[in-house]
């Protein structure tokens, strides 16, 4: 009885793997950024969440950098060790 749950179990795994693999989109890297965005030098974003009126990056350097859609920065909070 068990061995036949076992097989039952794989056999019913099998499609749900290829169903699910295939539509995985590739992980990049890095985030994407807009272009007008520059971070400081040596850092690097790690998160990057877009708002209607801003954009949130957060830094490899424990930075949260709010920006505004023309690049400028708009507040910037530090991450207590």
């Amino acid at each position: 009885m068990v061995i036949v749950l076992m097989i039952t179990m794989i056999v019913g795994v099998i499609p749900v793997v290829g169903l699910l693999v295939p539509r995985m989109p590739g992980a990049s890297s890095e985030p994407v950024m807009p272009a007008a965005i520059r971070l400081e030098s040596g850092a690097k974003a790690v998160a990057v969440t877009m708002h209607a009126d801003w954009v949130a990056v957060v830094t490899d350097q424990g930075q949260i950098l709010i920006f505004n859609h023309d690049g400028s920065l708009r507040q910037e909070v530090t991450i207590a060790p």
